[in-house]
């Protein structure tokens, strides 16, 4: 590892989002923790988990096991760093008090970024019901981070790309004939693929400019919409596929009928999908940042690219936990 580069505490570190995280933040050369549930020697060997603890451990990254609610334990672990990034998952937003608590005991931290990086919960209005639910604790640890007066910064308004292009396109599936399509399907999204969301999570947590700022992803080649993403996708396969609609009645009935967390789904859908929450407002200059004008250097990969990696290795797809 490089010497002077800040140190980097993960929240969350072996989920979905968090394993890119602890991978690019060690590749840039911080010194990297991950804290998290205790993985015991009793666990299954084959537990993703497992799996990443050995990665992490050969590749240098420093791992504390324990819980939130240990309070002292925190506090301590945070005083050793200088930045905290927290990707804990949906279901654990809530959890994020006990780090804010932690940092402003610790008093030491230069920069926490929340876990976020969704839709943005400061932009959008009128969201079904359930997913307004989410948005509004995500409202909350935006405003107890703001309060703590330790510097932050707000990483949001994407989808996560291999995420929700796998569960539009389904590349795994070589025999379905169908696609379905949400609402019109002229409605934009932006697809950032989750390696390249960690890469910007990492250059902006080190970023004097994006202190207290709120960065939004609108990378101009991965603004599409599912109508869009079908054509592609048909002439990457040479497919031809039959387009089921859900409207967006039956998107908000189901929102109102399904149990949990399948209420929580069809309200997300609905927002991006047929609302384009993610990309139907203008960036305010004055407290927000785009990534890809932030940094133009960093070559981030385009739907386009993304699709040409599903043709050759069509990835599995599982829900995350809600």
């Amino acid at each position: 590892m490089a010497t002077g580069l800040g140190k980097i505490l993960v929240f969350g570190g072996t989920g979905y989002l968090g394993k890119h995280v602890v991978r690019t933040s060690i590749k840039m050369g911080h010194p990297t923790y991950v804290y998290g549930r205790p993985v015991t020697p009793n666990s299954n060997p084959s537990n993703s988990k497992v799996e990443l603890h050995k990665e992490f451990q050969s590749m240098g990254v420093i791992l504390i096991q324990g819980e939130l609610s240990e309070h002292e334990k925190l506090v301590s672990l945070i005083k050793q760093v200088e930045i905290v990034i927290s990707a804990i998952g949906t279901p654990y937003v809530m959890e994020q008090l006990r780090i804010i608590d932690a940092i402003k005991v610790a008093g030491n931290v230069k920069r926490f970024i929340p876990s976020d990086f969704g839709c943005e919960e400061d932009l959008i209005t009128a969201v079904l019901p359930p997913f307004q639910d989410l948005l509004e604790k995500k409202k909350k640890i935006r405003r107890a981070t703001e309060a703590t007066g330790v510097p932050f910064t707000f990483l949001s308004s994407t989808c996560f790309g291999a995420y929700f292009l796998s569960f539009l396109l389904h590349p795994h599936d070589k025999y379905s004939e169908e696609l379905t399509i949400y609402g019109t399907g002229e409605s934009k999204a932006v697809f950032t693929r989750e390696e390249d969301i960690a890469i910007y999570i990492i250059r902006a947590a080190n970023d004097p400019r994006t202190c207290n700022r709120t960065v939004l992803f609108q990378p101009s080649k991965n603004i599409l919409s599912q109508l869009e993403l079908v054509s592609l996708w048909e002439k990457k396969t040479g497919r031809s596929y039959n387009k089921v609609f859900v409207y967006e009645e039956e998107l908000v009935k189901l929102s109102e009928t399904s149990p949990h967390p399948e209420n929580v789904r069809a309200a997300i859908i609905h927002s991006i999908f047929v609302k384009g929450d993610m990309a139907n407002f203008e960036i305010r200059e004055d407290d927000q940042m785009e990534v890809s004008k932030l940094y133009p250097e960093v070559e981030y990969t385009t739907v386009d690219q993304l699709l040409d990696d599903f043709v050759a290795n069509p990835p599995e797809f599982h829900y995350v936990e809600l």
